[in-house]
């Protein structure tokens, strides 16, 4: 243990100013790329804001209010890589790279003070997600749902069209919207089927409100496929078994809800026996997403350790960028295919980081010269 920590553990002097120099071009590359980015969104989304009626300076200002915690979750990983890049390229070129390996010291004691830093940003983009990034989402979908309307309602569970199996008839909603005890299930369609699952009808209503633990339909229309007739109901009962609960975990979209509200609707839905592998990818995804960040320093080692006069920093340093833009390739990728079943849920979120981590280690050891 004592032989593998003096491997992995860089001095602590050395450690700090590493991990400064690290922290401060992330900082710094951090705020201007997401600045430079939400200044270019501003303008491209600007005409659509101001086109509603009432618009003002106001509307680009809450743009901007739910838009930037966005871009900030987005491009965390992305500028991680950036700064681990420029540091590795600054310290390569002033030979200080060259200073430590001939004090004896490891490339992995080297890249462990800029990963230990990168947990710490990885914890902090986790957070931030949670707490801020997916309440920002729902509300500025929902806001451009709504033609960007200068006075909106607050955002539903769902703006998504959602499907729920009510013994042998298929329901679709359009949104899903709570208000203490009171749900609202917003153009509502059913699809009345026999025991051999033959359409005999389609129920049509404007919403559905449950109140008081019973069903309650407006401006419903119903088709008899029988008869040829349809039948109007200004409001009355929907005869229905379906819990409330059920519309609240099949419209969870995991983008808009924190880890725990999704992780609880997968509870939910998995005890009524539906299929919830879609979810625990994203669920999955929620940890792996800024644990992305802690690999960045190790796919930027690629530029650090080469000899300057050798011409191939350069070359280095773009072999480096190409293998973070092939993480994030390869994890949107894995993560649309868990989504849609083709890969189990944990593979497509955690595999790109495994092969990347064994692929950074593979390069810090092959490449140490």
């Amino acid at each position: 243990m004592v032989v593998m920590g003096r491997y992995l553990n860089a001095p602590r002097i050395l450690s700090r100013y590493l991990a400064r120099a690290y922290i401060l071009r992330f900082l710094i590359l951090f705020l201007g790329i997401s600045v430079v980015l939400q200044l270019l969104d501003v303008l491209t989304a600007s005409e659509d804001i101001l086109a509603a009626e009432g618009a003002d300076f106001t509307s680009i200002l809450r743009y901007i209010e739910l838009r930037y915690p966005q871009l900030l979750s987005e491009f965390a990983p992305f500028t991680a890589l950036l700064a681990a890049l420029l540091t590795y390229a600054t310290l390569n070129q002033h030979s200080e790279i060259v200073v430590m390996k001939a004090a004896s010291l490891s490339p992995f004691r080297i890249i462990t003070p800029l990963m230990a830093v990168s947990c710490v940003i990885a914890l902090v983009h986790f957070i931030l997600n949670e707490s801020i990034v997916v309440r920002s989402t729902a509300e500025l979908k929902h806001w451009q749902d709504m033609d960007y309307a200068v006075d909106t309602p607050p955002p539903p569970v769902s703006s998504t069209r959602t499907w729920v199996i009510d013994g042998t008839n298929l329901i679709e909603v359009k949104s899903v919207a709570r208000n203490g005890r009171i749900l609202v299930v917003d153009n509502l369609t059913q699809y009345e089927r026999d025991a051999d699952a033959r359409l005999t009808g389609v129920l049509k209503a404007d919403f559905a409100v449950f109140r008081d633990d019973q069903w309650t339909l407006f401006d419903a229309r119903r088709f008899d496929l029988e008869n040829q007739t349809v039948q109007t109901l200004t409001k009355g009962p929907w005869q229905t078994d379906i819990p409330p609960e059920r519309f609240l975990a099949l419209a969870v979209t995991p983008d808009h809800v924190s880890f725990g509200e999704l992780f609880s609707a997968m509870v939910r839905l998995e005890d009524e026996g539906y299929p919830v592998r879609s979810l625990a990818a994203s669920l999955h995804h929620k940890i792996a997403g800024p644990l992305a960040t802690v690999i960045m320093p190790l796919l930027a080692a690629f530029a650090a350790f080469g000899v300057v006069r050798g011409g191939k920093l350069f070359i280095r340093a773009s072999t480096a960028m190409g293998l973070g833009f092939a993480f994030f390739v390869v994890d949107n990728l894995m993560l649309a295919m868990g989504q849609f079943g083709r890969v189990p849920p944990s593979v497509a979120a955690w595999a790109p980081l495994a092969l990347f981590l064994i692929l950074g280690l593979l390069v810090v050891v092959f490449t140490e010269e």
